[in-house]
């Protein structure tokens, strides 16, 4: 078995565990950062080592459109490729298909594209997807799945939803010879007998994990916390949950004590980028006039290198001056913020305290994110 359940919180579904890949163990909860390109934008390899990161997820459709597998697997795989010794979660890139591809064409064999880099015309397929993967050489692996937009009507979700269970049964044959973990993605949409058709019958593939995916692409957040609720319901205890593209701490409190296990997102870096930092007390845009003068830490309980050594006055400064530092110390500092919140939600759970510590948490974080606005 290479998921272990290390203890279950007596007062909600929140758990604590062991994922055992091919390059090591990743406990979980965890939140895994983004590296799309073979790289977490702004920040280096040691750096996120140094910081705890246990995992990183990259893309397979922007990997194989550019700088192609070939090349990455003649260098030895994405690992050394990225002289990343740890796991790498790569996700399949059915969603970039639809967000980025020029043009598509979708039948029950894949997915036809024109890339949105150079036009060239390309097919991905499900048994292609994983084949890219294995030539990457990814610690798991996602299926081939086709994410419906938000909203959409019942009619269509239920097509992407059919056509993501049939590209998963051909994925499923695949799995046995893959020497990967292999995880099935559930869609449906906003529609709660689509979700609980799609993880049922994914589950009866066995795969090594489940992901809810089609989360998180413009739903209000409380259609979204009801979707993840229900879907999480279907998916088997004893195998990892993971919710894609999630999201801001509040949305990972919620899924984890709902039972979910593994996070991704781009928000840190992205909002670490354009001068925006998560803190203890709330996220904080630095690059308003009101941090001029001020000598504090970026959040004066952490102990990341840019809040042990900088205060928000310079960290201003630098977005001010365009100087690249601010933007690469305000992402170590968000991508530490989230490892953080994850090694104190695990501590918390198995104390059988999750719900105390995120009431806590919530109740001194939400008092300035009520008030945030971007500038």
């Amino acid at each position: 078995m290479s998921f272990k359940i290390i203890h279950k919180d007596t007062n909600c579904k929140a758990r604590i565990a062991e994922l055992k890949t091919r390059n090591g163990i990743v406990k979980t909860p965890v939140f895994m950062p983004v590296g799309t390109q073979a790289a977490v934008k702004a920040l280096p390899p040691f750096a996120l080592e140094q910081m705890g990161v246990e995992i990183l997820l990259s893309n397979a459709y922007h990997l194989y459109l550019r700088p192609g597998t070939d090349l990455i697997k003649s260098a030895g795989g994405l690992h050394k490729f990225m002289a990343w010794s740890k796991p790498i979660l790569t996700d399949s890139g059915g969603f970039q298909v639809f967000s980025l591809a020029v043009l598509r064409k979708v039948t029950e064999q894949g997915i036809y594209f024109q890339s949105h880099i150079d036009g060239s015309s390309h097919f991905l397929g499900p048994k292609q997807v994983l084949n890219i993967q294995k030539d990457l050489g990814s610690d798991i692996c996602m299926v081939l799945d086709e994410c419906a937009a938000y909203p959409c009507d019942y009619d269509y979700a239920n097509a992407a939803m059919q056509r993501t269970i049939n590209w998963a049964k051909l994925s499923a044959e695949l799995k046995k010879t893959q020497g990967n973990l292999v995880f099935g993605i559930v869609q449906g949409s906003t529609y709660h007998d689509l979700r609980e058709k799609c993880a049922r019958e994914l589950v009866e593939m066995d795969f090594d994990g489940y992901a809810v995916g089609g989360v998180s692409v413009g739903e209000p957040a409380e259609l979204i916390y009801k979707i993840i609720a229900h879907t999480l319901n279907f998916l088997p205890e004893n195998k990892p949950r993971y919710i894609m593209g999630m999201g801001m701490p509040e949305d990972i409190l919620e899924s984890i004590g709902n039972g979910a296990d593994m996070f991704d997102c781009i928000i840190p870096t992205r909002h670490g980028r354009t001068g925006s930092a998560f803190t203890s007390s709330g996220r904080i845009n630095l690059r308003n006039a009101a941090y001029i003068s001020d000598f504090m830490p970026v959040d004066p309980e952490c102990n990341c290198y840019c809040c042990a050594n900088f205060s928000r006055a310079y960290i201003r400064h630098l977005f001010n001056a365009k100087e690249i530092l601010g933007l690469e110390l305000l992402s170590l500092h968000n991508v530490y913020f989230y490892i953080n919140l994850i090694k104190n939600i695990r501590k918390a759970i198995s104390e059988n305290k999750f719900l105390e510590f995120k009431q806590n948490f919530l109740d001194k974080y939400q008092k300035i994110n009520n008030t945030y606005t971007q500038a």
